[in-house]
């Protein structure tokens, strides 16, 4: 575990930021990050505002704060599954829920929001969507995805007619009052509340559970270690429009260092209070403290049999008669004293915890989902398992220790706590693959560590790259963001990563690779990103996700010429004759076609020439570069033996030729040195020829010299366009690759250091370049005044309004309006500087 970056506030005259008590923080699945301070002034010691900051993990510098509005200490944040919408909840029971603002992650607004006037929110979910994987790491090894993470029956906390599960949340107040609020499909608010139990008590301290049977189940207590930790089951239903809640009381238990001679008076409060995963009620943490240390528990629900008095033992048995059972808490471990703890994080990897998959998850020294973390007032995090409790990695506070400590070192630990920094951290969380830590400390700074897949264990190459490809398939197969996986990808994996990616990809059924296709690309071009080796490649893997989508709504536009049309449809049945058909001349491929189901109207295809332009000209980029692919790989290089998106260029090349027959207009433009030149013409016939050498159906061949030749001579036939690559990434994950820490300053993107992985010259921007949206395949100038927003990912940028009027380039920007060609968020940008 060691230290990625640290982002602190920058020095303000009149405010200062302070860490919220208690200070909470979440983390998404689509990796982003809230957590609160409060913002107090210097002139008005009284004057505070209950801040909330979001950032992404890849900008963490470019946080949104957000006056929340809460007028108590806010005491809960909850992102939803999708992690697009987060709940906030405050010390006078107020409950808010946020959505992006024109899906910005740098721009968020309150849309909703319910209230329990006065009372104190403790403990905050969002109801369960149903949607439960579990991660087999005995099937690693497998080829099969769906025999990795396997999809567990789970029923949704409430459903709606046709068993599609309403959304809405769940809170318990310290008055122990459970309310439930609900969202109708017309986007009504439904409030309901009911009290736990019959004789209501102080609740300091709560957690939510979820049930495979759509119950949800509730711990709670009062905070003191003598009292008893209470379980509720909560049902949550609609009858006649409204929501009712219905309570039960389930066993409780008594702390294990309460009933301990030794221990008895030491720890007398209960500080936190967590369920192990929101899927699994039946096993709980406890820490129990005191001012100087604290202890941990872990219990476990079991059935056990009933025991039966001897009066009824010797009576003959009745067939079919069972044992009596009955539920009851058994501590599974404890801990040794330790330190004060100061938060606790645990794992959100979903993984199986059956025999055999421990067996084999300790076996390949794989630890992902298996450690919980701890933070303590000395600054240091330990990794304890999560059902032994044995430690297995710590991290020191201090800046100039940064590194693991493995387990048994006991002496190394001592000595650090006699001399522990006052920096500690308030809130902490793990990542979704629990490959990764933010924790925000008590001076509202937000760290982001690494925490290693074998906590520090050396391993051979081959056992960690399998580790980091499983966790990549994960990502893939759920849709979760991997930044957390690719702070740990090394240059020299990326090679090996991407390959084996693409080998259990191609194994898998042809309905999942319809899938899964664009996201393996996305996945292919963030690794390829990571090294100068493999930076071109990125560029390809960028240009084939725009080739992939726009090679759909070009297909999208044909109809069938009669309603009784045979399975296939106009854009299957272009791809199968362009397959067979191998001839070069683009004119004898049309006559196979029935060319009534390309007639379009005129609008349409006009107001897509962009696109189309930009298809010939990548067309033409790629035949005059390949002559240049040699030894170092030059953007385009990925192309030359794709069979499969050579052959979609070719379905192209002939749609747009008929189009132009009916509206030439929407033709790209070429500026060619003869009047004569029929620049479709020559551009599918050296397409046809360079496909021809990559086919799938056959093994790849060089393309041969004449090709070559042509292809040389091109330039001198038609003006080679410069094409606009992505721009530079700049984010901070190129930037992590050495072991030192960056230090980061909110809002100053200039406190990133310079320099990333890429020499190459496509990703260099003179500063009087003409800048472009990446998205329309428009130019936008040299200082654009539209506002702009950029993908969190890969950098893609686009004018946040759109500039087009007509339908059909409407619906392409509506498809990108929540999320970019390669599936990241977008977030505005500022204005370039006038020159």
């Amino acid at each position: 575990m060691e230290l990625a970056y640290v982002c602190e506030w920058e020095k303000r005259p009149k405010s200062t930021h302070c860490p919220s008590i208690p200070l909470v923080c979440s983390w998404s699945c689509r990796n982003l990050v809230a957590f609160t301070t409060d913002l107090k002034s210097d002139d008005d010691d009284k004057d505070v505002s209950h801040m909330i900051h979001i950032i992404d993990t890849e900008h963490p510098w470019d946080v949104f704060s957000i006056n929340s509005g809460h007028t108590e200490v806010i005491s809960c944040l909850e992102w939803d599954q999708s992690g697009s919408r987060l709940l906030s909840a405050d010390g006078d029971g107020q409950i808010k829920c946020w959505s992006m603002s024109e899906h910005l992650v740098n721009s968020w607004e309150s849309v909703l929001s319910s209230s329990l006037d006065g009372d104190p929110i403790v403990a905050l979910s969002w109801l369960h969507n149903g949607v439960k994987l579990a991660l087999h790491v005995e099937m690693s090894g497998s080829t099969n995805f769906g025999e990795k993470f396997s999809r567990v029956k789970f029923s949704p906390s409430l459903t709606l007619f046709g068993g599609k599960p309403m959304e809405g949340w769940l809170a318990v107040t310290v008055s122990g009052l459970v309310t439930v609020s609900l969202l109708k499909p017309g986007g009504a608010l439904l409030t309901a509340s009911e009290s736990l139990c019959r004789l209501r008590g102080r609740v300091a301290l709560a957690d939510i559970a979820f049930t495979g049977g759509g119950n949800i189940v509730v711990a709670a207590t009062d905070g003191s270690s003598s009292s008893p930790v209470q379980f509720y089951k909560v049902v949550v239903s609609v009858v006649s429009e409204k929501c009712r809640i219905d309570t039960e009381l389930l066993p409780s238990l008594f702390l294990r260092c309460t009933t301990d001679p030794l221990r008895r008076e030491k720890y007398l409060s209960v500080t936190h209070l967590k369920f192990l995963t929101r899927e699994n009620s039946e096993q709980v943490l406890l820490c129990a403290s005191n001012q100087s240390g604290s202890i941990v528990e872990c219990w476990s629900l079991r059935k056990e049999g009933l025991p039966v008095n001897n009066i009824f033992q010797h009576r003959s048995p009745v067939v079919g008669e069972k044992q009596p059972t009955i539920l009851k808490w058994r501590i599974l471990t404890t801990t040794n004293d330790l330190e004060r703890v100061s938060a606790v994080a645990l794992p959100k990897l979903p993984i199986s915890i059956s025999n055999t998959d421990l067996k084999v998850a300790s076996d390949t020294k794989f630890c992902p989902g298996l450690g919980l973390a701890l933070a303590f007032h000395d600054g240091s995090i330990q990794i304890l398992h999560r059902l032994s409790l044995h430690t297995m990695g710590v991290f020191y506070g201090s800046s100039s220790s940064t590194s693991v400590q493995r387990p048994g070192d006991e002496s190394a630990i001592k000595r650090q706590r006699t001399g522990g920094p006052a920096l500690h951290f308030k809130a902490l969380q793990f990542s979704w693959t629990s490959l990764a830590l933010a924790g925000v400390d008590n001076h509202g700074k937000l760290h982001m560590l690494r925490v290693s897949p074998s906590m520090g264990q050396v391993l051979e190459m081959n056992t960690t790259l399998r580790h980091l490809l499983f966790l990549l398939e994960y990502c893939m197969v759920t849709g979760y963001d991997w930044w957390d996986v690719l702070l740990h990808v090394q240059p020299t994996m990326v090679h090996n990563l991407v390959e084996k990616l693409h080998e259990e990809y191609m194994r898998q059924n042809q309905a999942l690779q319809q899938v899964l296709a664009t996201r393996i690309v996305a996945v292919k071009a963030s690794l390829c990103k990571l090294s100068t080796a493999t930076a071109a490649r990125a560029c390809d893997f960028h240009a084939k996700l725009l080739l992939m989508a726009i090679s759909s709504t070009l297909k999208s536009l044909l109809r069938p010429h009669v309603l009784n049309t045979p399975d296939k449809s106009p854009g299957d049945r272009l791809t199968e004759i362009c397959a067979k058909n191998t001839d070069t001349d683009i004119d004898k491929v049309m006559i196979n076609l029935k060319t009534e189901e390309f007639v379009l109207d005129g609008p349409p295809l006009q107001s897509l020439q962009q696109l189309i332009q930009w298809v010939g000209d990548f067309v033409l980029y790629l035949l005059a570069n390949l002559p240049n692919q040699g030894s170092m790989v030059r953007p385009g290089f990925g192309f030359m033996r794709d069979g499969a998106s050579l052959g979609m260029l070719r379905e192209m090349l002939v749609m747009i030729r008929i189009w132009g027959l009916l509206k030439p207009g929407c033709l790209p433009t070429f500026t060619a040195t003869s009047d004569n030149q029929d620049s479709m013409q020559l551009l599918f016939r050296l397409l046809t020829k360079l496909w021809l050498c990559s086919r799938d159906d056959g093994p790849p061949q060089d393309p041969d010299e004449s090709l070559i030749d042509e292809c040389c001579l091109l330039p001198s036939q038609l003006l080679v366009p410069s094409l606009d690559w992505l721009p530079v990434n700049d984010g901070v994950i190129v930037r992590l690759q050495g072991k030192h820490p960056l230090r980061l300053q909110f809002g100053k993107a200039s406190s990133l250091p310079g320099g990333g992985t890429s020499t190459l010259e496509v990703f260099t921007r003179s500063p009087g370049c003409q800048k472009m949206d990446n998205l329309r395949c428009v130019h936008m100038g040299v200082c654009p005044t539209e506002d702009s927003k950029a993908c969190t990912r890969c950098g893609c940028v686009t004018m946040l309004r759109s500039p087009n009027k007509t339908n059909a380039m409407k619906q392409w920007e509506q498809r990108w309006i929540k999320n970019c060609l390669c599936g990241g968020l977008w977030r505005r940008i500022p204005h370039s500087p006038l020159s």
